[in-house]
């Protein structure tokens, strides 16, 4: 009698645990697919069909082949952040396994993922911004819509996710606020600014109801920001949006999703707010997480220095 492939059943039991139970978002459990199917390519080739059977120096050896990879011009195959990233998702299939009993132990237990180094994220000007902010032409419903993305994502520092998420009974205009979903459900409630509330009434008057399907269906949930069929907009879509301002105004090679967001807690940050206001306003559980998105420029660090330090300034010099 043929035994069971206990090992394929528990890579399909942690997927749907991965999609039904943690609710991991479409990119995020892609991410997870691929780390894992390499990951179990290389179990099958060292004969494994059950993870019960897998032990901590056969999961260090499938690290070190990621290591030790090389393309053809003899440089790493694999980065640290995709290392790491395949690490924790590793981490999670066998974490998964020991919860359900599937295994008598955790073999990545004592696993050390590569440190990544983090980058200091390319913030945008204040005039930078204001040029993006400008860059929709027109008076039309999607012109209306789209200038009330750019404002509102640049105004609150949400993402972009967090964004096309939002329902209009999340929206307080009248008190100047926005009640945001985050990572895992986490609510927050985040001010929005004269600007923003300004455009977003405009929209919401005219632009929406434009956009509103025309047999007065409405999409469940009732979303603030409706694509032109009148469903809720898209994490795509929202940003396509702010791709084409962007390239309006020269600044497509300096956009990336969390522009804005790095934009908004980084003018904040050099206007005096302090830190722990803006890890409030973005939604983040860890201080280090907004010291990461929120570097300030070298030339802000010199002129607070100078102003700040005692013996920075040539003697003689007034405050």
């Amino acid at each position: 009698m043929e035994r069971p492939d206990r090992l394929e059943a528990a890579f399909a039991e942690h997927e749907t645990w991965l999609r039904v139970e943690r609710g991991l978002a479409a990119n995020t459990l892609a991410a997870y697919r691929r780390d894992l199917r390499r990951y179990r390519a290389f179990l099958r080739s060292r004969g494994v069909s059950d993870p019960a059977t897998v032990e901590a120096p056969l999961v260090t050896a499938w690290l070190a082949g990621l290591r030790n990879a090389r393309d053809d011009d003899g440089r790493p195959r694999w980065a640290a952040a995709s290392i790491a990233r395949a690490v924790a998702s590793v981490r999670s299939f066998h974490g998964f396994c020991l919860e359900e009993g599937l295994t008598p132990g955790d073999p990545t237990a004592d696993l050390q993922a590569p440190s990544v180094p983090q980058g200091i994220p390319k913030a945008l000007s204040e005039a930078e911004v204001e040029a993006l902010l400008g860059a929709v032409p027109g008076d039309g419903p999607r012109a209306s819509r789209d200038r009330a993305i750019l404002e509102t994502l640049y105004a609150t520092g949400v993402r972009i996710s967090e964004l096309v998420g939002l329902d209009r009974a999340d929206l307080d205009l009248f008190a100047g606020s926005v009640r945001v979903f985050g990572k895992g459900g986490k609510e927050r409630i985040v001010p929005i600014g004269r600007s923003a509330r300004s455009v977003l009434e405009a929209y919401l008057e005219a632009g929406r109801p434009a956009l509103e399907r025309s047999d007065g269906r409405r999409p469940p949930g009732d979303p603030v920001f409706l694509n032109a069929r009148g469903g809720r907009l898209t994490r795509q879509g929202c940003w396509k949006i702010v791709r084409a301002a962007g390239l309006r105004v020269g600044l497509a090679e300096r956009l990336s999703p969390h522009v804005l967001r790095h934009s908004c807690a980084t003018h904040m940050l050099e206007r005096g707010a302090d830190i722990r206001v803006v890890q409030e306003l973005l939604g983040h559980a860890s201080i280090a997480t907004t010291q990461v998105y929120t570097k300030v420029t070298p030339e802000h660090l010199r002129a607070v220095y100078e102003l700040a330090h005692p013996r920075a300034r040539p003697a003689g010099a007034g405050r």
